[in-house]
């Protein structure tokens, strides 16, 4: 049987690692969209030569540096597309390889713009972690060289979390750490039995 595909998404600050490591912790694979892109402009990563015939610049040391990429882009508005035309399909190849891997009857592909990218298609089920504005505000501003606007730029990328609410198969509220937990662990179940019924 083909393993259920989960797609987890959430805006920032609403705990979403988080609730990637509680699946992690009872055997659920996790794929993990932000990781595979780092892994891509490791040393040695595959989107290193494409990003070096474009922007020389960007390269440091052998990877890709984020924030002179973040500089090139400020600079010029074409050059996220450019550089999502090269990582793009690169993650999409770094994902099949995982569900060509995985080894578990679900599999969670953790994609911070699932909903903005037309991704949830491609899932048997979404989950979408969330938490009160409040929450998420001050959970954003706790992390180190966060400012207020950085905070706003990004949340003006994302969908509202309304919004992802409403697409949305499944919600769970990050408000605890073991309330959280036990959603995860009762959807596992939910899943199996669904599928198994």
């Amino acid at each position: 049987m083909k393993a259920f595909r989960l797609g987890l998404t959430g805006s920032i600050g609403m705990g979403k690692s988080t609730t990637a490591g509680f699946f992690t912790e009872v055997g659920v694979s996790v794929w993990d969209a932000d990781a595979a892109v780092h892994r891509l402009y490791a040393k040695g990563g595959a989107a290193v030569g494409p990003m070096a015939q474009l922007w020389p610049e960007a390269i440091a040391q052998g990877a890709v540096d984020r924030a002179a990429l973040k500089a090139i882009i400020a600079a010029d508005v074409s050059a996220l597309g450019q550089i999502e035309q090269i990582v793009h399909p690169l993650v999409a190849t770094d994902r099949a390889a995982f569900l060509h891997a995985a080894n578990s009857d679900i599999v969670v592909l953790d994609i911070p713009l699932l909903f903005e990218k037309g991704s949830e298609a491609e899932m048997d089920a979404t989950l979408l972690v969330t938490a009160p504005p409040a929450l998420q505000r001050a959970r954003v501003l706790a992390r180190p060289g966060m400012t207020e606007a950085q905070f706003q730029t990004i949340l003006a990328r994302q969908m509202p979390d309304a919004e992802k609410r409403q697409r949305a198969t499944h919600i769970i509220e990050t408000l605890s750490l073991e309330a959280a937990r036990a959603c995860v662990f009762a959807l596992i179940a939910y899943i199996r039995e669904v599928r198994h019924a």
